[in-house]
């Protein structure tokens, strides 16, 4: 079987397999490793996870997105109501002095924007909130101010790559200016690639990741 039909099929079955999406209005193409999603879903949060399950299909290299989010009759709701039941959401986690999130909601789109101190309260700060109804679209601009010191963040990103299992020591490198990181070389899957960029993410200080490893 040629290798894009065969990559087209299982990322069908991938999206039909995973339970957070109702795959019934969804397409999808293959090219070289490159597979686009179309179609719609009835929400913002099906969105998001047909493109995750997309990317962990062995094979893939790469994900096209352009589904449309379909609001149902019943989850249209204005503005200020959306972003309200953001602001509700968002207040379980605003615990930590330096965790300063902003919600602006145009259209069903949401804007987050103002600062946290870790990479993982910005990605809480959108899982938070991915959810919420009426919501089509999230655009994330939270910045990352970091309270401690960057002048070990390169030999804490290398001692923790060395330390897993997925990546052989010469495959990778990185470079640090300030807090901002850039990881360089090759790694095996699409999963690989994001484990390498959650371990740079992981380290205290990092207020960017630049993540150019390549898949091979």
């Amino acid at each position: 079987m040629n290798h894009d039909i065969a990559l087209k099929k299982s990322v069908l079955d991938e999206l039909a397999w995973e339970p957070r999406v109702d795959a019934a209005h969804l397409g999808v193409t293959a090219q070289d490793g490159v597979v686009c999603l179309m179609g719609y879903v009835d929400d913002f949060g099906q969105k998001h996870a047909a493109e995750i399950a997309a990317g962990r299909v062995k094979g893939v290299k790469a994900v096209v997105e352009e589904i449309e989010v379909r609001l149902p009759a019943d989850h249209l709701w204005n503005d200020d109501e959306i972003a309200k039941r953001a602001v509700d959401r968002l207040a379980w986690h605003d615990v930590d002095p330096g965790y300063d999130v902003h919600i602006k909601v145009e259209k069903g789109w949401m804007t987050l924007s103002g600062h946290v101190t870790w990479h993982f309260q910005k990605e809480a700060a959108e899982a938070d909130v991915r959810h919420v109804l009426g919501v089509v679209g999230l655009d994330n601009q939270i910045l990352i101010k970091p309270k401690v010191s960057v002048s070990n963040v390169s030999d804490d990103i290398t001692h923790a790559l060395h330390r897993s299992w997925f990546f052989d020591p010469t495959s990778i490198t990185l470079s640090v200016d300030a807090g901002a990181v850039r990881l360089d070389g090759t790694v095996h899957s699409p999963h690989e690639r994001q484990v390498a960029a959650a371990t740079a993410w992981a380290s205290p200080g990092v207020t960017a990741v630049e993540n150019n490893l390549s898949i091979i």
